[in-house]
């Protein structure tokens, strides 16, 4: 949700340094897959950034940006996934910022102590304290940077480690993660981070007690009763932190990165961790942006992860919908980010994306790769919880597009419609087609994978014929019938 005013990017465009053995930024989606030798397991991952419709402002660039880093630190176990969701007029700027500075201070944590040779690796041994340390530490550079202007501006967070059989995911602000849980003849959504939002009954009383005031702007404007609580979900402005003398911050979230005039009044970038062990019944997980989970439960992405084979498609699927639902309620989307990570056993990984059970699909997988994502300028459940004690030649590929943003009278956007027509047929056609590797915006185009998305949506993303069997057969790691 962001900042209080909403559109609260300036246009602004940046050109981003490249950088080979990338995955990540915008455009279309991508697909890689790489090994987890200590547990026995392969992951195949999927990533797909969208540039949100804002009308007033054609020329706003993203504010969300995302990293995957497979063998993370050097180490065959170690494979990191986080989405990061600016906001404020620099926005762009404080998410690309963490999305570099958090593989290098999480990687770095403990490194050097003692003799020469001898530091240890706390992410290794201790993920979760390696996180703790991480992220307060990006805080703290972001604050010192010259290039970035966080008085007002900041970033969410939440990431994902698998290390062996263990995934640790760490959440600063309103970001989400999500696994899909096999679970009594279904696929169940298992939370694996808790939006950090003052809808929380102790996120509220924490800010509370820094001096917050938390109302929404109806009740700061006076049109609601300024002490009522009794927020719902979906329904009007939600409730947001202020300074107890002015109206600032104005943020929907109670953590974050950045943000240094919310500091005092609680707004911290101190992560919640939860870790749990990989087991069989574990499909998938999902890392998304609140473009995503705005309108759509856990569960509901879950769901449509399930139904589709391909995570290239699945992520479109999600992406279609989040913006179909945003033009349904707002006259503008939000910047929509999606990782879907799905887990199979090493001996019988299942069909990759390209030979799906429904038909065969174009693009290409990238092979294992050690990645990080380069230097580039590009926000998560509000119900409260209880903590829990490429290309074949081996350079990943990803479709950049001209494009404009359909507007919500587009009639893709109708539910359950199909079409047909040659301009749709023709962009599945450029989408089967090799693209430059480019993963910034270009001078002159608008980085909008929306319409790649809504044709796939229309005219061939049909979810296999029986989810729940192809759950049961790819998933579970037994082999077919």
């Amino acid at each position: 949700m962001g900042c209080a005013q909403g559109k609260c990017c300036v246009p602004r465009r940046q050109r981003g340094r490249g950088g080979g053995g990338a995955v990540g930024g915008r455009g279309g989606a991508t697909l890689g897959r790489v090994a987890v030798p200590g547990a026995g397991l392969v992951l195949e991952y999927a990533t797909l950034a969208v540039a949100g419709l804002y009308p007033d402002s054609p020329g706003r660039e993203s504010q969300d940006a995302h990293l995957v880093a497979t063998r993370f630190a050097g180490h065959p176990d170690l494979h990191l996934f986080a989405v990061f969701d600016g906001h404020g007029a620099c926005g762009a700027a404080c998410a690309g910022f963490a999305r570099d500075a958090l593989p290098r201070l999480l990687a770095g944590v403990g490194v050097g102590a003692g003799e020469e040779g001898g530091g240890r690796m706390v992410v290794v041994e201790d993920p979760a304290a390696a996180f703790r340390e991480a992220l307060p530490a990006a805080n703290a550079e972001m604050h010192a940077a010259d290039e970035v202007d966080d008085s007002m501006s900041g970033t969410t967070a939440v990431a994902a480690l698998v290390a062996g059989g263990a995934l640790h995911v760490a959440n600063v602000g309103d970001s989400r993660a999500v696994a899909g849980v096999w679970r009594e003849g279904r696929v169940a959504a298992e939370e694996l981070s808790w939006d950090q939002t003052p809808f929380r009954a102790d996120e509220r009383a924490r800010v509370k007690a820094c001096g917050a005031r938390v109302m929404s702007v109806e009740q700061v404007e006076g049109v609601r009763d300024p002490e009522a609580e009794g927020w719902v979900a979906d329904e009007g402005d939600p409730p947001r932190v202020w300074a107890r003398d002015g109206l600032y911050p104005g943020t929907a979230f109670t953590r974050s990165l950045g943000d240094q005039a919310a500091e005092a009044v609680g707004v911290i970038a101190e992560p919640e961790v939860k870790s749990v062990e990989i087991t069989p019944a574990h499909l998938f997980f999902v890392v998304a942006s609140d473009g995503v989970f705005e309108f759509l439960s856990s569960q509901d992405v879950v769901d449509m992860v399930a139904a589709y084979e391909d995570p290239r498609e699945a992520c479109s699927a999600i992406a279609a919908e989040s913006y179909k639902l945003w033009l349904e309620h707002e006259n503008r989307t939000d910047d929509i980010t999606i990782i879907i990570v799905h887990i199979r056993d090493s001996e019988n990984p299942g069909p990759a994306g390209s030979q799906k059970m429904n038909g065969s699909s174009s693009g290409a997988v990238q092979p294992e790769l050690t990645v990080f994502v380069p230097s580039e300028a590009s926000h998560l459940n509000r119900d409260a919880a209880t903590e829990m004690p490429s290309s074949s030649s081996g350079s990943p590929t990803e479709q950049h597009l001209s494009c404009v943003a359909p507007s919500p009278t587009h009639p893709l956007l109708g539910v359950g419609r199909t079409s047909e027509t040659p301009k749709l047929i023709e962009s599945e056609r450029a989408m089967s087609q090799p693209a430059e590797a480019s993963w910034h915006q270009r001078d002159g185009s608008c980085c909008c994978a929306m319409a790649v998305v809504l044709a796939l949506q229309s005219v061939r993303h049909a979810p296999v014929a029986n989810p729940l069997g192809a759950v049961a057969r790819v998933f579970l790691r037994a082999p077919a019938d």
